[in-house]
């Protein structure tokens, strides 16, 4: 394994993202910000409690997912697509590096931003809600392994994409409804029988139920259900990217 190739696309990435702070930081934490402003206080001082825990904290970890999996999503994305669009990909499949290097350099990168941004938006929490995290050391892991597994969803992205507009098309129209409709505003239990099954095929649903469970201890699935989805999730994005490199699609062609 090339460490040294590595953290230079990990040093590099990362310099890119200090460069656009306040595109990269500020923009998330305003619009955090401004979600517990509405569904905190105005939406939040109309319903008293949701499985015991007050709504304002209730809806920090859907918060913190959302804003988790789109960013660690469009950095991905970005990272490798921009080298395809200017054409320096080939300098880097050239050089004498295997394709797992890559993926850690720029996946670890955008991993990190999203979790940077996750830490960021749970500190901003503690200025409008009194939050208590039951289980720090799982929640971490939740968090992580979010950060990680979107980042190699974004990295298939930037492959499969050949122009700016796709980069958007999944975070825009498939990640955040998916968000949305996946419990982070409410609890599953909340809808009718009927729709609690449907829920139940978002996928989003056990990363979000799961990453509450480590605030609350309550979850809306069991907590190795959730652990077993973002393990297969993780694994079959893993194994796109294999395929991806092994085939050259997108890349060569």
């Amino acid at each position: 394994m090339n460490f040294g190739a590595i953290w230079t696309i990990y040093i590099f990435e990362m310099r890119r993202f200090f460069r656009t702070i306040t595109q990269s930081l500020v923009s998330p934490v305003l619009s955090t910000s401004l979600y517990f402003v509405v569904f905190g206080a105005a939406i939040g001082s109309r319903i008293d409690e949701v499985e015991g825990v007050s709504y304002g904290a209730f809806i920090v970890p859907g918060l913190i997912m959302l804003s988790v999996m789109t960013q660690a999503t469009s950095n991905a994305s970005f990272g490798i697509y921009f080298p395809k669009f200017i054409g320096t990909i080939y300098e880097l499949l050239s050089a004498p590096i295997n394709f797992l290097e890559v993926v850690a350099g720029y996946v670890g990168a955008a991993a990190t931003k999203a979790l940077f941004i996750g830490v960021v938006i749970l500190i901003t929490a503690f200025f409008f809600v009194d939050i208590k995290i039951a289980h720090p050391l799982a929640m971490m892991v939740f968090l992580v392994l979010t950060c990680v597994s979107f980042a190699l969803l974004g990295f298939i992205i930037g492959i499969w994409a050949d122009n700016f507009e796709k980069l958007q098309l999944i975070p825009l129209l498939v990640i955040t409804p998916l968000v949305f409709l996946g419990g982070s505003f409410y609890s599953i239990t909340m809808l009718p029988p009927v729709w609690q099954t449907i829920t139940l095929f978002n996928p989003v649903v056990y990363l979000i139920s799961g990453f509450r469970w480590s605030f609350f201890g309550e979850a809306d699935v069991a907590i190795g259900v959730s652990l077993f989805a973002i393990a297969l999730f993780t694994g079959v994005c893993l194994a796109i990217i294999w395929w991806i490199f092994r085939t050259g699609w997108r890349i060569r062609q």
